[in-house]
């Protein structure tokens, strides 16, 4: 295993059990939650790294060994988390998957009002800015993901998608207002991905780009008045 693991830090209140020997249920529930933080700060760290070096490199030129002599493991450290690239991989594509559905479950909740639409275009800006690196990667590394069964991006993406388009148009939408919703998000993705190198803030980007996909989506609609960005430009 690797040097450290596992680093638990002990808080103030996790001493006073020691001392005051309240140990037991209390002591170990603290234990394993401060372990599974850690855990779940260290696999963040190595997917970072690796879609970093993915970025840099290329993902067939990329090995576990490197990867882990980049984050200070050794080899074996690495295998605790993951077994394989593919692995990582599909682990990044399983994270998205799992905020996109959470959004979706949002959107069904809300009442179909131009502002729920707004916000349910705000937040999947916000999923973008999130995972910009898992993309990145994506387009960095098309031939070779295309060739691995976790990078079949269609099981994480194609159906989310419809479903997400669907939830910021009408029922009896046109084709122009379902052609327009499509584009939102297809906005969203090229928009801040494309853009990145541009002379601006990020907060600034971030805006244009919600504002596009918001005008794409509702323009159309009598009731789309404009609406502050959430994040305004620094």
């Amino acid at each position: 295993m690797f040097t450290g693991w596992p680093v638990v830090v002990l808080t103030c209140r996790t001493v006073s059990y020691l001392t005051s020997g309240r140990q037991g249920n209390k002591w170990s529930r603290n234990i394993g939650e401060a372990m599974a933080q850690d855990r779940h700060g260290t696999r963040a760290r190595i997917q970072a790294v690796a879609l970093d070096m993915f970025g840099e490199h290329g993902y067939e030129k990329t090995s576990l060994r490197e990867i882990a002599e980049r984050l200070g493991f050794t080899k074996a450290a690495l295998y605790y988390h993951f077994r394989s690239k593919e692995d990582i991989i599909r682990s990044v594509f399983e994270d998205y998957a799992a905020d996109v559905d959470q959004l979706i479950a949002w959107g069904r909740s809300q009442p179909r009002t131009a502002d729920a639409k707004r916000e349910l275009l705000d937040r999947y800006v916000d999923i973008v800015v999130r995972h910009t690196a898992v993309f990145q990667c994506l387009e960095r590394n098309q031939a070779a993901l295309r060739n691995l069964e976790s990078g079949d991006t269609k099981h994480y993406f194609r159906e989310r998608m419809r479903t997400l388009i669907e939830l910021v148009q009408e029922p009896d939408a046109s084709l122009a207002e379902r052609v327009r919703a499509s584009m939102a998000f297809t906005a969203i993705h090229v928009g801040w991905l494309f853009f990145q190198d541009e002379p601006v803030s990020k907060d600034e980007l971030r805006a244009v780009v919600q504002d596009v996909a918001r005008d794409l989506a509702i323009g159309l609609r009598p009731e789309a008045a404009q609406a502050p960005s959430r994040h305004p430009a620094s």
